[in-house]
């Protein structure tokens, strides 16, 4: 028996509030022996909702926790993930109208605006990954993804004009955001300026409920929010986690399979969230730079990373990049990446030398 564990797979620009579709399996093949039962009985799921996507949390039990206080142990942890994942989407929902973000985008004035240390942390890695991406990243995106209809607002998904995506462009730009961490605020040059973190803030709630497992002494656990995924130590037979990246066309139930061990893995995509208007398929990624849904053979692009919330933002920036373009950053930034490229009627992998390194080793 197969017992598979699927993720939702994270929408780059379809932030908290929306499911987006399965994308990322982590598997645990548990067939029918007394090794692998007993391996099974030494795992806690504990599975929930958040940011407009699932999440699960998979722990293996201390050998010191005496069995009646395992009920205990697991309603004690799954109040802890509640309570951080609770406080990100406090802190970085668009979905919510009093979250720190929403708050700060309604906001016309330009001076500081006072945050959380935890989205300026996030703010930082995002405006550092822009740097990076040369703007291919750019959490100011967000009138561009409301005019194309797949923003929070949910309008009609329209073609808009000329005009329109000219007039939504003068009111983005990452070089028109600063942050500070110490007080922690942000500031906008433009009152227009509008920040989307839903290409960021998934990876961000990963590492805060991992960083809450260690607190509480857990040295093996696996964290799943919407398809991104972070591992620690070993699961319960004992291997580093093995963790999937879904076939694009769903062909098959997996495209490929490594070992996590004390690492992040997040993954992005086109296929998914689009829309057609006579016969052209129009994708929910937005080039920054144009303006327009990207047109590039990428279907999907996975990143490897110790901080998943670093690879959830490359996975972005490369997935907007570009098989090509895309492919040199991840050298040049020395990343384990994965891409699924469309060539005709099928699709071809594309990995750097670290992510092959990864892949043969399992």
């Amino acid at each position: 028996m197969g017992l598979i564990f699927s993720a939702d797979r994270k929408s780059r620009n379809k932030p908290n509030g929306t499911l987006t579709l399965l994308f990322v399996l982590c598997i645990f093949l548990f067939h029918c022996s007394d090794r692998e039962q007993d391996a099974a009985n030494l795992l806690i799921e504990i599975p929930g909702f958040t940011m407009g996507t699932t999440y699960k949390v998979k722990v293996v039990k201390n050998s010191q926790w005496k069995e009646n206080e395992i009920d205990k142990i697991t309603k004690t942890l799954s109040a802890g993930i509640t309570d951080r994942l609770d406080t990100v989407n406090q802190q970085m929902s668009m979905w919510r109208e009093d979250s720190e973000i929403s708050r700060f985008n309604r906001c016309r004035e330009t001076g500081w605006f006072e945050i959380s240390t935890d989205t300026a942390r996030v703010i930082a890695e995002a405006l550092e990954t822009s740097k990076k991406s040369a703007g291919a990243f750019d959490i100011t995106v967000g009138p561009l993804v409301n005019l194309w209809g797949f923003g929070p607002a949910k309008e009609k998904r329209e073609i808009p004009g000329e005009a329109q995506i000219k007039e939504a462009l003068a009111k983005t730009g990452y070089q028109k955001l600063a942050v500070r961490l110490s007080p922690p605020a942000v500031k906008k040059d433009d009152p227009e300026i509008y920040c989307d973190l839903s290409a960021i803030a998934k990876g961000f709630g990963v590492d805060k409920v991992a960083e809450y497992l260690e607190t509480q002494g857990i040295a093996n656990y696996l964290v799943e929010i919407g398809g991104e995924v972070r591992a620690r130590g070993m699961s319960p037979k004992g291997t580093p986690w093995r963790v999937a990246i879904a076939s694009p066309d769903g062909s098959a139930d997996y495209q490929k399979v490594l070992f996590l061990e004390n690492a992040s893995m997040a993954t992005s995509g086109d296929y998914h969230n689009y829309f057609e208007k006579d016969g052209v398929r129009y994708s929910h990624t937005i080039d920054p730079g144009t303006g327009r849904p990207v047109t590039h053979k990428l279907a999907s692009v996975s990143v490897v990373h110790a901080s998943c919330t670093t690879a959830d933002a490359m996975a972005t920036a490369i997935d907007v990049l570009g098989p090509g373009k895309g492919y040199e950053l991840a050298l040049k930034e020395d990343l384990p990446v994965f891409l699924v490229v469309r060539e005709k009627d099928t699709f071809v992998e594309k990995m750097t030398p670290r992510f092959q390194a990864l892949a043969n080793n399992k």
